[in-house]
């Protein structure tokens, strides 16, 4: 666990001044608190019992004083560490946030969206609780409990003997919570994540589970799933009262049987025994409730440690994932071509299993090419890698004349433009769909909307550009989202454009504006195109035939269709048929 908290000092650090502040502030806390009952016990034993006046406002003084400062004192330990704590989050949450964007597509496709939520959101605010109200909390009731100890020593080290009898057996009580709490807090925070997963998930494919009337099964699956986080946090806070409890009946014992032997000891004379007076059973009385306050709390304390070591081994093994993309720093010409050469690049998503099997073509400037292929030919990953959210092939992919690889990440971005089957858009204004929230030429963006014939969807609304777009573009039809996509990538003018058939699956209306698009685009820019579709096919200057990751053909329409092999069979059993956007 400790090693976990040192992979946290890089977060730490910056606030350093502000924690070495609060701890700063711990030792003047626990001696003003623990100098209270003594400067009581002189008010209540020298001037209230004994009736002696003289003196009394002086000491009433000392004690008030000491209560405003311990006051002053605890609101800059207060403020230091809560500034502090928020401020480290902050960065460890900007650190994991960062992290995350740059991993590789193969990561997201693995692990379920809600799970990495759950590490950059409600794992990060259980680290936060314990910063805020664990960590040093927990040293300052450790000095606490000692500054109190000495002062209950030096009033009656008798006293302060018999209480302390109780001392191991509550430390064992509390080693031994606080070993199970930490596996039950394990279990809630996998309870929490895998809700999390199925919850968002389950929304996300709203649509067809109503359409497949599939309802009452998820609802069964939800309440398992939650019955399961529900009993993980029934058992931890079991747990955690039971604690409680147990420190609250001892702490309330002692103070009965100081009562009671206090009150068989008041008006002793010194020499018939230990002689106790009203103001030492005062103090110690207030003295207990101190020692066992912090004890108290340590049970709530302990589950935030708890959580935030629970949550600490998440947090890290997520950071400590290194599946990213390979990142270079060479720059391409901001006006370039567009030329792409492919040799011999092989790809698998399990080692020994390739996908793609020795691909070699080129792509001219101002080429369209063609990617045909039967599902499960590798079309698809071949635009993965392209498009950089896949790494780790082999072979060679220039663009310009430089290695992929190499290639710095905006850079690539400026250079290709990718247009994908699925359509990402975010709740927000048309033009932000569009623009991605840079700042884009507006000409440029002009330019683009009239070239893709986003035009047309912008003019259906009074706000044009800042029509809302509703959440996963619920108020747009797949066809108008291809368009809107189209545009986003012009809008950036990128040298090398590639389209995962665009035209798939799209109303009449939206494919005619988006094949007028598409055809704009193909006299204008070096296109790669993974093909569905005969109309697409019919535009290409050439065309490259995959069979199982190999390129098995390439030529023009009507080269291939005199060899009579694998395209003219694909041509033959119908194109589109024979060819399915779900191609890996």
């Amino acid at each position: 666990m400790s090693s976990l908290w040192v992979k946290l000092w890089p977060d730490l650090k910056p606030d350093l001044p502000r924690f070495v502040a609060a701890l700063l502030c711990v030792p003047l806390i626990s001696a003003v608190g623990a100098a209270q009952p003594v400067l009581l016990k002189r008010v209540l034993d020298e001037h209230i019992v004994a009736q002696h006046a003289d003196g009394l406002w002086l000491a009433a003084g000392l004690y008030l004083a000491a209560v405003l400062g311990s006051f002053a004192i605890e609101g800059v330990y207060t403020v230091a560490l809560s500034v502090a704590a928020e401020s480290s989050i902050y960065r460890l949450r900007q650190r994991i946030v960062t992290h995350t964007l740059g991993l590789s597509q193969r990561f997201f496709e693995a692990q379920p969206t809600g799970q990495v939520l759950t590490r950059a959101t409600s794992d990060v605010d259980a680290l936060s609780e314990a910063l805020s109200q664990g960590s040093i909390s927990i040293l300052l009731d450790l000095s606490n409990i000692l500054a109190v100890l000495i002062a209950m020593f030096w009033l009656n080290g008798k006293m302060t003997l018999a209480l302390l009898a109780l001392g191991p057996p509550l430390a064992m009580m509390i080693e031994f919570f606080r070993r199970r709490m930490r596996v039950l807090y394990a279990e809630v925070r996998d309870a929490l994540a895998s809700l999390n997963s199925f919850t968002a998930e389950r929304l996300a494919g709203i649509e067809v589970l109503q359409l497949y009337r599939q309802e009452e099964r998820t609802q069964a699956r939800f309440r398992a799933l939650d019955a399961a986080h529900r009993d993980a946090n029934v058992k931890n806070n079991f747990y955690d009262a039971a604690l409680y409890a147990l420190i609250d009946g001892i702490s309330s014992m002692c103070v009965a049987l100081m009562l009671f032997w206090g009150a068989r000891q008041i008006g002793l004379a010194p020499g018939e025994g230990n002689a106790v007076t009203v103001g030492l059973v005062v103090a110690f009385v207030d003295y207990i409730d101190r020692v066992f306050r912090p004890l108290r709390e340590f049970s709530g304390k302990v589950t935030f440690l708890q959580r935030a070591g629970a949550s600490l081994e998440k947090i890290f093994w997520l950071l400590g994932v290194d599946d990213r993309i390979t990142a270079g720093s060479t720059e391409l010409p901001a006006h370039s071509p567009g030329r792409l050469v492919l040799r011999d690049v092989r790809f698998a998503y399990k080692p020994g299993n390739d996908i793609l099997k020795g691909i070699t073509f080129t792509v001219e400037p101002g080429e369209v090419v063609a990617v045909v292929g039967r599902t499960g030919s590798g079309k698809s990953t071949l635009v993965r890698l392209l498009a950089r959210v896949h790494d780790g092939y082999r072979g060679s992919i220039e663009v310009e004349g430089v290695e992929l690889r190499e290639i710095a990440p905006v850079s690539i971005r400026r250079a290709i433009g990718s247009v994908r089957q699925e359509v990402q858009l975010f709740t927000d204004t048309l033009r932000f769909n569009l623009t991605l929230g840079e700042d884009l030429d507006p000409e440029r963006l002009r330019e683009a909307v009239e070239l893709t014939n986003a035009r047309v969807i912008a003019e259906r609304h009074p706000d044009g550009l800042d029509q809302s777009i509703r959440e996963r573009g619920a108020n747009v039809s797949a066809g108008e989202g291809q368009i809107l996509a189209l545009a986003r990538a012009m809008a950036r003018d990128p040298a090398i454009v590639i389209l995962d058939e665009a035209t798939a699956s799209v109303d009449p209306l939206s494919e005619r504006l988006l094949q007028e698009g598409i055809e704009r685009v193909f006299a204008r820019k070096t296109c790669l195109v993974i093909a569905h579709r005969l109309s697409t096919i019919t535009h290409a200057d050439r065309i490259v035939v995959l069979d199982e990751g190999a390129v098995v053909e390439m030529g023009t329409h009507a080269e291939l269709l005199a060899k009579n092999g694998a395209y003219a069979s694909l041509y033959a059993e119908g194109f589109e048929n024979a060819i399915k956007p779900s191609s890996p």
